[in-house]
């Protein structure tokens, strides 16, 4: 029996994950909740040492697990890495230690900061270098994050002064204290707006312009090859050999691996990825462009466009923490299907703003056609229809750049949220298209083990293709005269919602 690993390293916890490389079958898994830290109002950090060592125990405890079903480490013939994106990590070479806390991607310290760079550019624009990164100038990305460091952190300057300053997002900080290899990939580079998407290189005119030295970035690799070694523990010398962006590895997860398919995951926030092919388009639309993945430092590059939101589980967290209208995600079902409609109520819940495609960071959560008989029923399902609103928008602007009559007819979805099938319902019939769920629900750590299956070469892409994926198909049930006027609605809800934060 081959066995694929990956340790999928997100905003909430870290796991470990082990498949059967032949069916996807997970075999057994260890996850950790790790800490977001909030020192300030946008402010958004992690400990990176808790991130490593969350890491390690996962994997100590993975394998503990295995080896009380009868199987040895040894069955283990590859480790991939998923992790979340952009989260940027500082630390010194010769201590390994972090020089400040992680700086998390829904963190938006840097927002004065994109106003001034945005206000330096030829155009006045935040899409100057849309056309080279696919990316806007935004707080979202890496680049900004690490410009802070320099300006904030003094430790970050000594370090670079003295030749011992590293900079990566959390794959490369891992691949580094797990093999010694100082090393990105390519999906998790093309999201620091620094990459050259056209030339897969890192740009030396954004490093100038942002005013960061190229030196100190990671060597950029494919998504599946050998990075190194595993240095200790229980899987020492086996080879790390892929790593993909989180949203990527589902992609890759949900076989997304032609031209047109498209998928959503609903995590933290929520993320819609569609395959472009090899060749990138820029939105016209508010998405971003994003590098989807490479199979091997001579395969093709393949693109995606990405819608990117910042409303998804976060808002049932918030239902019930902040608003404790629930105890467990899990009441949200029950209570919605109470209830027939909204009875008007709208909810945008852009506690950080907007993303796609509004890239809005002023708008605020707003709660409109509240009236008397208004319950928090009602507020709930507003929220679940919310998740949905945003993905709909995202859909339509794949569907206008794609700009060849090419139609969205099914997206895959994934994330803790399609738990709840009348989430899935809701989806399909405010976005009228097929909601595809997976038979394997752990998406993203599948497709960072495929991609290092693939590196370690233990698994081919027509092996990989020939597996199912579908487990459940939910088709609308409403009519397009339902959806326009549903939909016209939300969008006035967004413009009240937009503009709000000074």
């Amino acid at each position: 029996m081959v066995l694929l690993s990956a340790i999928d390293q997100g905003t909430s916890s870290s796991r470990f994950l082990v498949f059967e490389a032949d069916t996807g079958e997970l075999v057994t898994s260890h996850q950790i909740e790790v800490r977001q830290l909030f020192p300030a109002a946008g402010w958004v950090e992690m400990d990176p040492m808790e991130i490593y060592d969350t890491v390690i125990s996962c994997i100590q405890k993975t394998i503990e697990k295995l080896e009380n079903l009868g199987i040895t480490a040894d069955e283990i013939k590859s480790v991939g890495v998923a992790n979340q994106r952009e989260t940027s990590i500082v630390w010194d070479k010769t201590t390994g230690k972090p020089l400040y806390n992680a700086i998390v991607w829904l963190d938006t310290r840097t927002s004065g900061l994109a106003d001034e760079a945005i206000s330096r550019t030829q155009s006045k624009s935040k899409d100057e270098f849309r056309q080279k990164t696919g990316l806007p100038i935004h707080p979202y990305f890496s680049a900004l994050k690490l410009r802070w460091l320099f300006e904030n952190v003094p430790e970050v300057k000594e370090a670079y002064k003295s030749g011992n300053l590293m900079f990566g997002t959390v794959d490369t900080w891992l691949i580094w204290k797990l093999t010694g290899a100082y090393v990105t990939d390519v999906s998790n580079a093309s999201r620091t707006l620094l990459l050259d998407l056209h030339k897969r290189k890192w740009s030396t005119e954004l490093c100038e312009f942002f005013d960061l030295p190229m030196e100190i970035l990671p060597e950029i690799k494919s998504s599946a090859e050998v990075y190194g070694y595993l240095k200790n523990g229980p899987l020492e010398g086996v080879p790390l050999s892929g790593c993909l962006g989180d949203q990527q590895s589902a992609m890759v997860g949900h076989q997304c691996l032609n031209a047109g398919q498209s998928k959503n995951t609903y995590g933290t926030g929520t993320f819609m990825l569609c395959n472009i092919g090899t060749r990138p388009i820029i939105s016209k639309n508010g998405l971003l462009t994003t590098v989807g993945f490479q199979f091997g430092a001579d395969s093709p590059v393949v693109y995606a466009l990405e819608g990117s939101g910042s409303i998804g589980g976060n808002v049932v967290r918030f239902l019930r923490d902040n608003f404790k209208f629930i105890q467990d995600a899990k009441e949200m079902e029950g209570l919605c299907r109470k209830i027939q409609d909204t009875s008007g109520v709208y909810f945008v819940p852009s506690f950080t703003g907007l993303y796609t495609p509004y890239w809005d960071s002023t708008a605020r959560g707003t709660i409109l056609g509240l009236t008397q008989v208004s319950q928090r029923e009602h507020i709930c399902l507003a929220a679940l229809r919310a998740v949905a609103f945003q993905s709909a928008e995202m859909v339509a602007a794949v569907e206008q750049d794609l700009d060849n009559g090419t139609k969205v007819t099914t997206l895959k979805v994934d994330g803790g949220m399609i738990a709840n099938k009348l989430f899935n319902e809701i989806q399909a019939d405010i976005m009228g298209v097929d909601i595809v769920t997976p038979k394997i629900t752990e998406i993203s750590g599948w497709g960072a083990a495929v991609a290092g299956g693939i590196g370690a070469q233990q698994i081919s892409l027509d092996e990989f293709l020939e597996q199912s994926s579908e487990d459940n198909r939910y088709t609308p049930q409403k009519d397009e005269q339902w959806r326009s006027k549903e939909m016209a609605r939300w969008k006035e809800a967004v413009k009240r919602s937009c503009g709000w934060a000074t």
